[in-house]
Formats: structure tokens, sequence, C-alpha cells
């Protein structure tokens, strides 16, 4: 199966939480098993978790977390993901390594999403962002140079936007041209 959402390649925890979108109606990828099969298998996590109901409880307790982090700064939940696991710091033969251990496996893509997170967070806070457009419900990550990105996709919801803007000017600048004359 291939993954349906409109809007891939984020970061980890910004992926996360564009498993829910706006399709005909809401959507959510996260309804079951089968999806977090292909939510593991988009992210690239297959092969260190699997998908069954406790990995898909976990997940969708940190799709909450990560959430309410991003758009309420309530960051107890999150704090209650990463208390499962932590960084082992490491000397390998390649060099220094940051290993995560998560001693519960059902709980690692969980808390890879809010550890990438707290990447995210500590990089650019500000440039986390939700698309502008009303209807939609995605998340991205500005790395325009400026960082002035308002929509996660301009192609679908940067086009639709100034399409009503345009469309809405449109009418008023045909009423004043004829009650001018």
């Amino acid at each position: 199966m291939r993954d349906p959402r409109p809007h891939l390649g984020e970061p980890l925890a910004l992926d996360l939480l564009n498993t829910r979108w706006i399709g005909d109606g809401p959507q959510d990828l996260l309804t079951g098993v089968d999806g977090l099969t292909i939510w593991l298998r988009s992210t690239g996590l297959d092969g260190q978790a699997t998908a069954d109901a406790r990995t898909l409880d976990a997940v969708l307790a940190a799709r909450t977390a990560i959430y309410d982090t991003v758009r309420h700064a309530n960051h107890t939940a999150l704090n209650e993901i990463l208390e499962r696991g932590r960084i082992r710091r490491t000397l390998t033969d390649s060099g220094p390594a940051d290993i995560p251990d998560i001693p519960d496996p059902a709980w690692v893509p969980a808390w890879l999403a809010a550890d990438s997170l707290l990447q995210l967070l500590a990089t650019a806070p500000g440039r986390i962002r939700q698309c502008a457009h009303p209807e939609c419900v995605l998340f991205f990550y500005d790395t325009s140079k400026n960082g002035t990105r308002r929509w996660h996709s301009m192609a679908t919801c940067g086009n639709r936007t100034k399409a009503a803007r345009h469309y809405a000017k449109k009418p008023e600048a045909q009423n004043n041209s004829s009650s001018n004359r």
C-alpha cells in the first residue's frame, strides 16, 4: 500500500502530525495497524518497530503530545513520552555516536518522533509552522532562506489561497467599474 497523505518528507515529529489531513473531509492514517504499517514504512522505521496495537497506541500518544507542544505550548505529555528512553553517548570505531536507548520496542517510533521535535525546537522553533490555508491542518518545517514560507505546498494550498483572494476581488472590481458609469 502506498502512503495516501498529501504531504510527506517533513522531519519525523511533523510527519507524524501530518498523519491527519483534510481530503474529502477529515482523514487519519493512524486509525489502525494497516495505517501504522504505511507510516512506519514511509518514515523508514519499519525495521525498528512492529506494527501492532501497542505501537499504534504509543504513536498516537506521541502525536497528541507533539500537537499539544506545538499548538498549545503544553509539554507535559511530551516529557512523559521522552521518559521512556534516552540518548546513550558512546564511542564507536567510526567516532562518537548518540544511540537511542528505548527499553520497550513499542515506544521506539513514538520516542524518536518526540526526540525529533526536541531537535527542531533546539534549532529553530519559529520555523515549525502549520499551513496558513484556513482549511488545511498540515505542518511543515520552514527551510526557506528568509523563513517566510506560509503553506505546506505552494502548488496546493498556496495556489488555492491566491486564487480565492483573486476571485474575491474580481466581483468588487466589476461592481466598481459598472457603478462608475
